[in-house]
Order: structure tokens, then sequence, then C-alpha cells
């Protein structure tokens, strides 16, 4: 679809492949491998002479479809999509560095990806130096003559901070790097990196992507030069997504323009709310005037998004007090589904961080992160108000 539709329509269209059959809705392909018609046929598909699928671990056209609507969706032109968000991370830092090169990567990210670059990626000969995600002088004064990727999440997780996606990519290209922008909090409906100079970007499209927490993926999407490495750790290792979570995921995508604006309706009403509260200490949430980077958030994002953090005092018997005061959200670390979810993130995301890296990312024992579900926002004040009201 080469024409400028708009996001919803191509949230809806773009990426469809139609067997002989001619379906409406589009085919699951369930199978491991393909048949040719040839023994010419077989070796010009290996080759890479003649498109088409090959072999389920690098070729299906349910998980193609999927790529190509999210490739779409984000302006990239090519996406390779994977098993998990985590698993996109892996493969873009081993697709694209080698040992002896160095990252920069903001502090405040997915605890996971914390661990990733500090205890796995760090044993593979690749260094990561972790900076502010708000000072881009911080990044500028991290780079090595090795460095090769920046890498940030933004808004990020569970604080909603938000980077200059722009002032970054300057000066990771001045540098030589690649600026690498997970996008998983706000999607391409809310944000687009790639507009805004990033060279790749990543999700977890666990989350927003298929949107009712049913299944795992995930994606890199970027250049079609750039994705080429990336896809071939893809072929070779076999991180890969399924057929049929790749069908789930392309079908979540025709609805998520609905859903982002729903969750961000949502997130804005709790957020007002709570920041009124007398038993809140804090909000982070990038659509309220009072974010530190609300005119950022509001220039690089349609809105301030779906999840909000707020901190209480007391600690973690006052935050898990308040958790555990709820009945209708659900305590649960996963996002981005159409149930509200709440959790306690450093018992919990990022509770594999040191304690001195939780206070440097400024996550304290009385964080508590909530994802802004589709119910009433009524019914979710009154859920909070229970916890809250008995501190």
């Amino acid at each position: 679809m080469n024409e400028p539709f708009q996001p919803e329509t191509l949230a809806v269209r773009a990426g469809t492949q139609r067997s002989q059959f001619n379906e409406h809705s589009e085919a699951m392909y369930l199978t491991s491998s393909f048949v040719f018609a040839s023994a010419a046929e077989a070796a010009a598909r290996f080759s890479g002479a003649e498109p088409g699928p090959i072999y389920a671990r690098f070729t299906n056209p349910s998980v193609t479809m999927f790529e190509d609507r999210l490739a779409a969706l984000e302006g990239a032109e090519r996406c390779v999509a994977f098993a998990s968000g985590m698993a996109a991370i892996l493969a873009t830092v081993m697709g694209l560095m080698k040992a002896g090169e160095h990252v920069v990567a903001s502090r405040s990210i997915f605890g996971s990806t914390v661990q990733l670059f500090s205890n796995i990626l760090s044993r593979f000969g690749v260094e990561t130096t972790f900076v502010s995600p708000t000072d881009p002088e911080e990044w500028r004064a991290a780079i090595k003559p090795n460095t090769r990727l920046f890498f940030l999440e933004s808004p990020s997780n569970p604080l909603t901070e938000v980077s200059d996606i722009r002032a970054l990519a300057d000066i990771a290209h001045a540098a030589g790097a690649w600026l690498a922008v997970d996008n998983c909090f706000c999607t391409p409906i809310l944000q687009r990196p790639l507009e805004l100079g990033a060279d790749i970007v990543i999700h977890s499209a666990t989350k927003y992507l298929d949107g009712q927490g049913r299944v795992l993926g995930g994606a890199v999407l970027g250049k079609k030069d750039l994705m080429e490495g990336v896809y071939t750790f893809l072929r070779t290792a076999g991180p890969t997504l399924s057929a049929f979570n790749a069908w789930v995921l392309h079908k979540g995508l025709e609805t998520l323009g609905l859903r982002m604006r729903a969750h961000s309706e949502n997130a804005l009403e709790l957020a007002t709310w709570l920041e009124a509260h007398p038993k809140v200490a804090r909000v982070f949430y990038p659509g309220l005037p009072s974010h530190p980077q609300h005119e950022l958030a509001m220039n690089q994002q349609k809105t301030g998004g779906g999840i909000v953090a707020f901190e209480v005092a007391g600690g973690r018997e006052a935050a898990w007090k308040v958790i555990d005061a709820t009945r209708l959200m659900s305590i649960t670390a996963n996002l981005g589904d159409t149930r509200t979810t709440i959790t306690h993130p450093s018992s919990t995301t990022h509770s594999r961080m040191t304690p001195e890296q939780r206070a440097t990312a400024g996550i304290g024992d009385g964080l508590i992160r909530i994802a802004a579900g589709l119910e009433a926002v009524v019914d979710l004040r009154n859920d909070l108000a229970r916890g809250l009201d008995a501190l």
C-alpha cells in the first residue's frame, strides 16, 4: 500500500495477503515448511533469487503479514518479528554489533533489558554505559570510539520519562552510532521514532499491539539494509514468532488506534485525579503539565499514553496496601491490556536490578505503576480509592 493512507486505515488494510481462496479475513499458515514445485524453485528460494516462503523458522506468510502491517504503521522499510520483545532487543544487538563494541543506554528501561545489557551481553564483549534518559549531554559524554548503539525507551518504564529523540539521534549519528527506540508505551499510533531521526524501532508486541494479553511477540523495524543483519540472526538462531501469535497480533493491530486513544483518555483522567489526592506524593504522567518533560512529550507524542505511575508515602508497605485493596484491577506486571493492570515495580518488573540501580533510576519502594485499560474510569478511581483512603 504505497498511497499515503491514515494510520487507522493502514492498521486494517496493510499487510494483507490472500490465498487462492481469496479469503476476506487473513488466513493462518500453521505449517513448519513449504513445498516447492521443483528442485530449481527450491534452490532459487534458498538463495534468495526468488521470493517466497521456505521454512517457518524464518519465512511464514502469517508472520510476513504482521511484519508488513507494522512496518506500514511505523513508516519503516522493513520489520523483522520475534517471539518476544526481549528476543527483539537481543537480536538487535547480536545482529548489528560484535565483541569489543559499546552501547550507551538509558538507565530508565525495563528491568530485564538492564539485565540483558549488564549481565548477558557483557559476557560476550559488548559493554554498556547507562545514562540519564533526559540529559542529552550525558549521552554525548558517554560516547567512546567503539560506541555503535544508543538505546532508550520513551516514555520510560515505569516513570514515563521522555527522551528528546531528535536530539539523541543527532548525537548518535555524529558519533557514527545508531539510535534504537523502544516504542512499546506509545506504539506508532502515538509516536513514530523513525520520523524523529531514530534508526531502529523495537516493540514488545505482547503489550499494546496485541492489546488483550493473549500472546507474546516482538519486532524490530528500520531501513532494509540495517534490518538484514537482524533478519540473518533470526534465520540462524531461530527466536521465531509463531504463525498463530503473528495472526493474533496482525488482527490486534486493526483496533490499535481506537484502543490507544481510549487508554490515553482513561490514563489522563486517572493521573489528574491521583495528582489531586492527598495521599499521593507524586504522579508521573507525560500528559500532565506537571510532568518535567510535558512540552517535549506533547511535541513527540499525540497523547500522554496509557501508563501512569505514582508514589505514596510509607514505602513498600503502603504501596502493597494500595495494590492489595484493589478488586477490579489485575495485579500483574503486564501492560497494554484491555484490562487495567497494577504493579509494584521495585518488587516485580525491576526487582532484579540492584538497590543502587533502582535508586539511580528513581524507582522507590513507594512507587506504583498502572496501565489504564478500557473500563469505565469512575470504576478505576473507586478501585484505587479503597487503598488510598485507608493510608
